[in-house]
């Protein structure tokens, strides 16, 4: 039986490299840093370093922290961080050229984000961010290939 990589806690953690779109490269090649998991950040921090990783390219890494803050969080709140780890994964499949997969994390992100759309926390473009993943929806619909802009965060 072939062993499986597993982390610090004995969980079973895939431990090949991976490259800025989270895909992963075989063993020994050069890959980018991978975000640190179960990590607490403020929500300013999150979106800070959510757009710096949307900004370098990098929105599977992005989504990794809005995860971390769906998931620490309880009440209300836990749907605008799921909502904004789904539009990044949506990014994410746009940019690989998974049309069918952009389409359903995109739209499902839109609609997890909507309750926060009159009155957005943390000066979240709800609004904004809602318009930019329906045009990318659209646009992927359409094509194999797209070539989104990067969303601003805040407004």
């Amino acid at each position: 039986m072939e062993s499986r990589d597993r982390d610090d806690l004995g969980r079973a953690r895939n431990a090949r490299p991976r490259d800025g779109l989270g895909r992963p490269l075989p063993y020994g090649a050069d890959g980018v840093p991978r975000q640190p998991e179960g990590v607490q950040r403020s929500p300013a921090d999150t979106l800070v370093e959510a757009q710096e990783l949307l900004d370098a390219g990098r929105p599977f890494h992005a989504h990794e922290v809005f995860e971390d803050a769906w998931k620490s969080i309880d009440g209300p709140e836990r749907e605008l961080w799921r909502g904004l780890a789904q539009l990044a994964v949506g990014l994410t499949h746009a940019l690989r050229g998974n049309g069918t997969g952009a389409v359903a994390l995109l739209e499902r992100g839109v609609e997890n984000i909507e309750p926060f759309r009159v009155e957005p926390p943390y000066g979240i473009d709800v609004a904004g961010l809602q318009t930019w993943a329906q045009t990318l929806a659209a646009e992927a619909r359409e094509r194999v290939r797209v070539e989104p802009e990067i969303p601003r965060l805040t407004g």
